[in-house]
């Protein structure tokens, strides 16, 4: 399949049996379309990478970052390892969420979050990883509006309280970006 990442269009590989086999979904494009430029260093992460355009999209803007493309999908994280290859992409982990290092701080996380998979699971997602960002650095969520875009906001809000500043930096087809501003506290 060819998609558009980084500004160029790409031959990439995807497979039934993964989130949005076959094409960039909608939501992801929003996403890639809303943030800012990645930082240039350091531990980036996607979070339910799927196969991977988001992990290679942070890949291709930061070279000399290390891109950690988390799913619990194993075919996931092959295609993602298969379409870095392809692609001379030598940043990119493609790891089981057990796998990545617990000292690791994250400089961003961006994520097309698995909202299907419930509250419970979802939520229990988001308070493993959205911790772990570092002082001033930022996550980016993209939401479908009626999914919960809204009441995901004012849980996060609730959740993460003086630690983090929750706000809509975009909203497009449907689809709500939820910035997270880390204030490095751990939540309560």
């Amino acid at each position: 399949m060819t998609v558009p990442l980084g500004g160029r269009e790409l031959e990439l590989e995807s497979a039934s049996g993964v989130f949005s086999p076959g094409h960039l979904d909608q939501g992801t494009g929003v996403l890639l379309r809303s943030v800012p430029a990645p930082p240039p260093t350091g531990d980036l992460l996607d979070l339910g990478c799927g196969w991977g355009p988001i992990a290679l999209s942070l890949a291709l803007e930061s070279p000399r970052a290390r891109v950690w493309a988390v799913d619990v999908n194993e075919r996931a994280l092959d295609l993602v390892r298969r379409n870095a290859e392809r692609l001379g992409l030598s940043n990119v982990r493609a790891v089981l969420p057990d796998d990545v290092p617990d000292d690791v701080t994250l400089s961003a996380l961006w994520s097309n979050p698995p909202i299907r998979v419930g509250k419970p699971a979802l939520h229990a997602m988001l308070l493993r990883w959205l911790p772990r960002l570092a002082p001033g650095a930022q996550g980016h969520l993209v939401v479908q509006r009626n999914l919960g875009a809204d009441s995901l906001h004012r849980w996060l809000a609730e959740q993460l309280g003086e630690n983090a500043a929750i706000s809509v930096v975009a909203t497009a087809k449907g689809f709500r970006v939820l910035r997270i501003d880390a204030a490095g506290a751990q939540p309560a």
